[in-house]
């Protein structure tokens, strides 16, 4: 995702620093942000905060990708543990808020706030590890909103990629690792993808390019990963209509019901598609929710695709979730986090190649 604002990612006078090692890690749910705020300035700035933040998601039912909880600056020594915080208040406006921020930034990033409108404060690991602390500030309230709206975007990806690293190393556990797998994989297709081990492999179809995960299956929280690959492809593939046709191909032949009786689609409701960043390689991401052609069932799901110029292929990596009785934004993150777990061969540090390759018997 293209950054346009200018990051400053050090607080230079009012904090104190302490050694990342020191640090406990922070703490709160995934989607909170804590906004320290004054309560009459936050009547100006909720209506374009509320709209950065906390953006609504179809799982089907909505949901909020943040949730915003304001806090006054003399509540803010009982959540400076907090995963993600925001200081937001004019610098010139006198309130607690605003004197606050200008005890804690020196002279040069105050005068960068004053000339550079797209000038936004971050800090990481400033009292948590793994936290993001963010100084949204501009010289007038009306700078500050047209700073905030005209941002948006960026913004709200700063709070999800801090979010999806604490989260995969929640995730991530060697000891639950699926070694053996993941260098089965390896050693037959020339790419890994974390298996934890409650994930099951439903299918792996060497002729068809198309490997199958899945965890709890018959359970009503399912979770779906699949793998779809096209040798010899071009970067042609990558576009909307393709992407979308491929899905429901592969999808209709191996995501069926029982006695074959229904298969998934994608839903025409909340489809999008946007064109990022994968891991260094340029991919497009969809998503949107997937259904039964039949109708009774339905759910959230994300997926990248992308070409790899080294193997000449077309990548489809895809999470599905199941789970009509929960709310499912935490749960199709997970999804989306362990898809960007995905590497090709020539991305692997040579001694992690070996360790999988031994796992798997070679």
């Amino acid at each position: 995702m293209k950054k346009n604002f200018i990051l400053i990612s050090v607080f230079l006078t009012g904090f104190i620093f302490n050694s990342c090692s020191s640090l406990k890690p922070a703490r709160g749910p995934e989607d909170e942000i804590y906004v320290v705020a004054d309560s009459t300035e936050y009547q100006a700035l909720s209506s374009v905060m509320d709209s950065t933040f906390e953006k609504i998601i179809n799982t089907p039912q909505p949901e909020k990708i943040f949730t915003i909880k304001r806090i006054s600056v003399n509540q803010l020594n009982r959540f400076k543990n907090r995963k993600n915080i925001i200081f937001v208040a004019p610098l010139n406006s006198k309130s607690e808020t605003s004197k606050y921020i200008n005890t804690v930034i020196d002279s040069t990033v105050r005068s960068k706030i004053m000339t550079d409108s797209n000038t936004i404060i971050r800090k990481y690991n400033l009292w948590a590890k793994d936290q993001l602390a963010m100084v949204l500030t501009a010289p007038d309230m009306n700078s500050l909103i047209s700073k905030i709206s005209r941002n948006a975007g960026d913004l709200l990806y700063s709070f999800q990629k801090i979010s999806d690293k604490r989260l995969f190393q929640s995730l991530y556990n060697a000891h639950f690792e699926q070694k053996k797998v993941e260098g089965k994989f390896l050693k037959d297709y020339g790419w890994i993808i974390y298996v934890q081990a409650d994930f099951k492999v439903a299918r792996n179809d060497s002729v068809d390019q198309f490997v199958w995960l899945r965890r709890s299956p018959g359970s009503d929280m399912e979770r779906w990963i699949f793998i779809h690959w096209i040798d010899n492809a071009s970067p042609v593939y990558l576009n909307p209509d393709s992407v979308k046709a491929i899905r429901n191909r592969m999808t209709k032949k191996y995501y069926q019901t029982a006695y074959d009786s229904g298969y998934v689609v994608i839903a025409q409701d909340y489809y999008t598609t946007s064109e990022v960043n994968f891991n260094g390689r340029y991919a497009l991401l969809t998503q949107g929710l997937w259904d039964l052609n039949i109708k009774g069932m339905g759910g959230p799901f994300v997926n990248y695709t992308f070409y790899d110029e080294k193997t000449h292929r077309i990548y489809m990596l895809d999470g599905s979730v199941y789970a009509p009785k929960y709310y499912k934004r935490n749960l199709i993150q997970q999804m989306d986090v362990t898809l960007q777990s995905f590497m090709t061969e020539a991305q692997l540090k040579p001694d992690r190649k070996e360790d999988l390759l031994d796992a798997a018997g070679n």
